[in-house]
């Protein structure tokens, strides 16, 4: 199954949701290790060394940092990014989606717009 990291802003009522409705998810949220503040760049490649999909709701700079990393040929196992002014449960259906349907390795080097 897919491993997540929720970046320190994500909401946690998002997290709570999917956890309730599947509570073998992997979910690490970036405040759980302890690195609260770091930059952009580092997060993006922390995921990566931990083959953890993204989950954030940066929409500007996460995402542009995500598509450096493309382009510059580093790993990236995925950035899922997930529009806040969104209805709850339509994130969480969509999120469930993704983390109990893909296949191992299928969001790496990709960025997906949430809700879907």
């Amino acid at each position: 199954m897919m491993r997540f990291l929720a970046d320190e802003n994500f909401n946690g009522r998002i997290i709570r949701g999917l956890l309730a409705r599947n509570r073998f998810l992997d979910i690490l949220r970036w405040q759980d290790i302890g690195r609260e503040g770091e930059v952009d760049a580092i997060v993006l490649e922390w995921a990566a060394q931990q083959g953890r999909v993204l989950l954030t709701h940066d929409l500007d700079t996460m995402v542009g940092f995500a598509y450096e990393r493309i382009r510059g040929g580093l790993p990236m196992p995925g950035l899922l990014a997930v529009d806040s002014g969104s209805a709850l449960r339509t994130v969480i259906d969509d999120l469930l989606l993704v983390a109990e349907t893909a296949y191992e390795g299928e969001y790496e080097n990709r960025v997906i717009f949430v809700p879907l």
